[in-house]
């Protein structure tokens, strides 16, 4: 037998040993109380760390409860939801308050106190938002849910910047755009799925704004309620073998997590690998690391950020398949992107279909219909670059205070270029994709098309950091003297 087979039959040999939710007898016992409170353990296990073992708790029982107690199911939901919100999830709605009141001299008033009654007041007025959209189905709120949305985003920059509106009034409008930035794309969710026939109560679709699973993420996993509806375990069966899911990705996001630890022992601590902005500024003051420093740097800065995105994803997805709901994972082996279009698929999957359902589907369906490729290029275009672009910006919307918004867009012209280029190659990589192109098989081509996705990706990385530490000249300049060009 060839190395090639032996090493074939191997990888199936692991993969039947692994997938352990193809066993009838090990789903049939996982559906006993034995087998249930095992799964639930193994969850906590995989979660637990020694400072967050009662966060661990909470969410292992929340999810359980979920699972387990399908009359509770929308409480529980709702609840967990809130908690999470209350105590968990305000430290930047905190922060971004807190700037504006020191501001207006407001000092006196809890920045806390406030996004707590924020976060009540957009919640019911996020209600009423959905019961107009339900009722008015011919309104523009219900036909054009985020052109609604941004323009009320728009409208509250407006009233709360500077010069404006001062006192209370100011500091209650900033509170309310603090509040409904991070969850403008849940309530855009919850908008469209009001003209669903069998759309969910309004309590469940409360929980899906940051969903105990989904952290502090603008970036909805799990999208709306109208997917969650789709991808909840309908029978016992589904429901265990979810769950089984569930506890090997939490395990295997474990596994990688200690793998960034070590990785980042030995770079960091021992072969003290700078940060790709400590080397930018090192070069900038003519004190420039080593050539071969610089490409670790940029190298180490692209691994550890794809580990870290792999991290978060695998413990959300886990948690949310805990629950029963059968969730694609967020990030699906990006190193065996072949294309572009490949790599923006397996990254990160809600992100891009958060970009495919706003942004493409609208612009494909109305523009450039006569000239198909145009139109596949422009909608691709649209959402990888406008939407992209858009959805940074709106997420670091508390800098509008300390910077202005001159000042953002200034020290956005970087990320502004970072979605040019990116959105450019993805569309280009659509296009071709949808013409038939498929790229060479054989163990060259696979080589060959790792090199050409990740060496695009990574020499991108000095644009797309998200920092705002350097301009775009300043890193262009950068990227030019690491091919010692200047």
């Amino acid at each position: 037998m060839s190395q090639t087979k032996a090493s074939r039959y191997r990888d199936q040999g692991m993969r039947a040993f692994w997938a352990i939710e193809d066993k009838q007898s090990v789903v049939a016992w996982a559906q006993t109380r034995t087998g249930k409170l095992t799964l639930l353990v193994l969850a906590f296990l995989a979660l637990c760390t020694t400072e967050e073992w009662q966060e661990a708790l909470f969410f292992v029982t929340a999810m359980g409860l979920f699972a387990h107690c399908p009359p509770w199911r929308n409480t529980v939901f709702f609840v967990s939801t809130y908690i999470v919100a209350f105590f968990f999830s305000t430290a930047s709605i905190h922060d971004a308050i807190s700037a504006v009141a020191v501001t207006e001299g407001l000092t006196s008033l809890s920045p806390m106190t406030l996004s707590y009654v924020a976060l009540v007041v957009f919640s019911f007025s996020a209600w009423g938002l959905m019961a107009y959209a339900r009722h008015a189905k011919q309104s523009l709120l219900a036909r054009r849910p985020v052109l609604t949305l941004l323009a009320i985003e728009c409208l509250l920059c407006l009233l709360t910047y500077k010069g404006i509106l001062s006192g209370h009034i100011r500091l209650a409008l900033w509170c309310l755009l603090s509040v409904l930035t991070p969850y403008f794309w849940f309530l855009a969710y919850a908008l469209v799925d009001q003209r669903s026939k069998d759309r969910s109560s309004d309590v469940f679709q409360l929980g899906t704004f940051h969903p105990a699973w989904g952290g502090s993420s603008s970036s909805p996993i799990g999208k709306g309620a109208a997917y969650l509806r789709k991808v909840l375990a309908k029978t016992p069966e589904e429901l265990a073998i979810t769950q089984m899911k569930a506890v090997k990705l939490l395990i295997w996001a474990k596994v990688i997590s200690i793998t960034r630890m070590l990785l980042t022992w030995l770079c960091v601590d021992q072969l003290h690998i700078p940060t790709v902005s400590d080397a930018m500024d090192a070069s900038l003051q003519n004190h420039a690391y080593s050539l071969g420093m610089e490409w670790a740097a940029l190298i180490w800065s692209v691994t550890a950020y794809t580990l870290k995105m792999a991290i978060y994803g695998h413990f959300a997805v886990g948690a949310a398949r805990l629950a029963g709901f059968r969730l694609p994972r967020l990030s699906w082996r990006p190193l065996e992107s072949r294309t572009l279009i490949d790599y923006f698929n397996r990254f990160h999957y809600y992100f891009k279909e958060l970009l495919v359902d706003f942004f493409f589907i609208p612009t494909f369906f109305s523009t450039f219909k006569k000239t198909p490729r145009l139109r596949l290029f422009f909608a691709t275009f649209m959402a990888a670059g406008v939407g992209n672009a858009l959805f940074h910006f709106m997420n670091e919307i508390e800098l509008l205070e300390t910077l202005g918004f001159w000042g953002m867009v200034e020290t956005f012209h970087s990320y502004l270029f970072y979605c040019f280029v990116l959105a450019t190659g993805i569309g280009i990589s659509q296009v071709r994709a949808n013409a038939g192109y498929k790229p060479s098989p054989t163990i060259w081509g696979r080589i060959q098309s790792f090199f050409v996705v990740w060496g695009f990706v990574t020499l991108l990385h000095i644009f797309g950091d998200e920092s705002r530490n350097h301009s775009l000249t300043e890193r262009a300049h950068y990227l030019a003297s690491m091919f010692q060009l200047v």
